[in-house]
């Protein structure tokens, strides 16, 4: 089944008359009711977003009317589309719609960062080859980010871009840490590698920071005074290549990030990045891993 979960969305596809004359919120309650039903049968629904510009380009890369019911049903049960299904567990519309939505969102960034690793790589089997090198030397350094981070809640953001003009990716994760054991953070955690994928693999440029627990402070403030804030350390992208950052390059990409809109995080302790693995058959000289490709 594929929801409308925007008012955007549903107001771009209403004129196709899909949803009669609902209004997006009376929808929604319906769609509540059906699902429930269906659950409630021991039937298994898998979710997805029905999202206007994705469904118009769908139907007509396929000839599909998009007023045609049909036309929403092959799109919400496309394969090549949902890759592995959102299954619905009986939970209330309002607490599933978040969830769903940003595991759509994880799903584009995942898509858009495939497409610019098998650019990189090549379809052909030597290319299999690097990308399954590629995507086991990100994994270890997904699981060093995790082990360096310690106990609790930290945030892992990543934005690289390809050598000549390529397109920004990013990406985010939360990572979680409790008695030395990293949950399993799903959909985020394989965008997350994949987009660091692309861009070692295409020599790319760009910034990997891991943002601290905040609620944990850092732990070096005086016996009795005020906790200091999280820490954020930082890696450098470059050639497809990382490297630790410096604690005052570590303030300027946050400095960065927030001439690009995003918040400046209150209280944060620069730190320089710890050592990451080198990707294997990389010179162990220079610091914090290596490209594969270059």
């Amino acid at each position: 089944m594929a929801l409308a979960v925007e008012a955007a969305d549903f107001a771009g596809l209403a004129k196709y008359g899909l949803f009669g004359a609902l209004g997006h919120q009376e929808y929604l309650l319906r769609a509540q009711q059906q699902l429930t039903g269906l659950y409630e049968q021991g039937l298994e629904v898998h979710l997805r977003v029905l999202e206007a510009g994705d469904f118009e380009d769908y139907c007509s890369a396929l000839g599909l009317d998009p007023r045609a019911p049909a036309a929403r049903v092959a799109y919400a049960g496309d394969p090549e589309l949902a890759g592995e299904p959102f299954v619905y567990a009986g939970e209330p519309l309002v607490d599933l719609l978040p969830v769903l939505l940003d595991d759509h969102r994880a799903r584009v960034r995942m898509s858009v960062a495939c497409a610019a690793l098998l650019g990189a790589v090549g379809d052909d089997p030597p290319g299999q080859r690097r990308m399954a090198a590629v995507m086991r030397y990100v994994t270890s350094v997904y699981l060093a980010l995790a082990g360096g981070a310690g106990e609790g809640c930290h945030l892992l953001t990543l934005r690289c871009h390809g050598p000549e003009d390529g397109e920004e990716l990013t990406s985010a994760v939360d990572v979680r840490v409790e008695r030395g054991h990293l949950h399993p953070a799903g959909r985020d955690a394989e965008a997350f590698c994949v987009t660091l994928a692309a861009g070692v693999a295409s020599g790319g440029e760009g910034a990997l920071l891991l943002h601290g627990d905040p609620s944990a402070g850092n732990g070096d403030g005086p016996p009795g005074g005020p906790r200091p804030g999280p820490r954020v350390r930082g890696w450098a992208l470059a050639g497809g290549r990382l490297r630790p950052m410096t604690a005052h390059e570590v303030f300027d990409e946050l400095a960065d990030d927030a001439a690009r809109g995003l918040p400046f995080p209150p209280g944060v302790v620069p730190q320089p990045g710890f050592r990451l693995p080198d990707f294997p058959g990389a010179g162990a000289g220079g610091g914090g891993g290596g490209g594969p490709l270059g």
